[in-house]
């Protein structure tokens, strides 16, 4: 019968072949097996999963996770991201647990399995979330391409709030006075400009207008790709005359140590953080502890929203100089502090101190009074 698919062999061929029509069309499929028993369990799941709309089918079933893993990396060099190392390491991560498996075999319960192993490894939560949606990015780019007819359910697990770090002015100043001048320079520019690190660390001498007392950041500098101008404030103009007297003609970049790019400073910001009491110990093993700083560069950029909009800075001016593009990221750096909820309870006392001791009662009209 038509819609139950038949067995046969082929000429000069020793193995069992399937039929089925799916879509109008008869699919052809070795079984690869001798035995007309394999052959026919072959043929009831194809049937089965056409039943249930899902037929896999014998093209689906010689894809592997490195193809999959291939066109990731492939879209993220077409498409130039500049996190393209980031997605190799995502790749890095994935393969260790499914570097051997076809895609049809990464089903759920896999998926699980790969969490649960990486939180055993050490990673939180957040980097876990991270290699699964680079796991669902390579299964749609797949289903895009036509390779495959779905992807499987990937579970997320559940994070922990984004970081609500500040750093205050003294903390700030404290963090300083322990930086090398080149670095306490960077430091200078991200406490009063809210840029991301990589945009400031990129910035070049030709980006810098003296003059006009502006910098321009080129939209490939950009995180978002979009331009944007800060004019120079007078902490910025004095950082910035600073670095035009030690600036070298061998080096483009504004933020330059001995005629090289400013780079990784991990290890010069923990340093500066420890010796400003910034820190935190975490426990190594029974005997060994480690100082871990609190305070991040990029709190800088959080603290930059606030003050803009405690200055009463407009928010789309805001979003501008800080280069957020959608208002759900700069509401979620717009975030309050400790100290502005202390702020509001205690204006909220004031208030309430000055209401009337008693209160002023009027008599209810009489009945039929007009």
């Amino acid at each position: 019968m038509r819609g139950m698919g038949r067995l046969f062999k082929r000429k000069n061929s020793r193995a069992w072949w399937v039929a089925y029509y799916h879509r109008g069309k008869e699919v052809r499929e070795s079984s690869g097996s001798e035995n007309k028993t394999d052959a026919q369990r072959l043929l009831r799941k194809r049937l089965g999963e056409i039943g249930r709309g899902k037929l896999v089918g014998p093209i689906e079933e010689r894809v592997t996770f490195e193809e999959l893993a291939t066109d990731y990396v492939m879209d993220y060099e077409i498409r130039q991201r500049r996190s393209l190392r980031w997605a190799k390491g995502r790749v890095s991560n994935l393969r260790r647990h499914f570097g051997l498996d076809r895609a049809v075999d990464i089903a759920t319960p896999r998926i699980r399995s790969y969490a649960q192993a990486r939180l055993e490894e050490g990673a939180t939560p957040a980097t876990v979330n991270r290699d699964l949606a680079a796991l669902g990015r390579m299964f749609s780019l797949a289903v895009q391409a036509g390779r495959l007819s779905g992807r499987p359910y990937i579970p997320k697990l559940r994070e922990s709030g984004p970081r609500q770090g500040f750093m205050e002015y003294a903390e700030y100043r404290a963090i300083r006075e322990h930086l090398p001048p080149d670095y306490q320079d960077v430091l200078d520019f991200g406490y009063h400009s809210g840029w991301r690190k990589g945009e400031i660390f990129r910035l070049e001498w030709r980006d810098v207008d003296r003059d006009a007392g502006v910098i321009r950041l080129r939209p490939e500098l950009s995180k978002n790709y979009e331009g944007r101008v800060l004019p120079l404030s007078e902490p910025l103009t004095a950082m910035i005359e600073r670095r035009w007297k030690a600036r070298s003609l061998r080096c483009p970049f504004v933020f330059q140590k001995d005629e090289r790019p400013i780079g990784d400073w991990r290890k010069t910001w923990a340093r500066a953080c420890v010796a400003a009491g910034l820190f935190r110990a975490v426990k190594v093993d029974a005997k060994t502890e480690r100082k871990v700083p609190t305070k991040l560069f990029h709190d800088l950029r959080r603290t930059v929203v606030r003050n803009l909009i405690r200055a009463g800075v407009p928010e789309r001016v805001a979003m501008s100089v800080t280069g957020h593009k959608t208002r759900s990221v700069f509401d979620r750096y717009n975030i309050v502090s400790e100290a502005d909820l202390r702020q509001a309870t205690s204006r909220l006392a004031q208030y309430v101190e000055r209401q009337p001791a008693t209160a002023t009662v009027l008599p209810l009209p009489k009945a039929g009074a007009r």
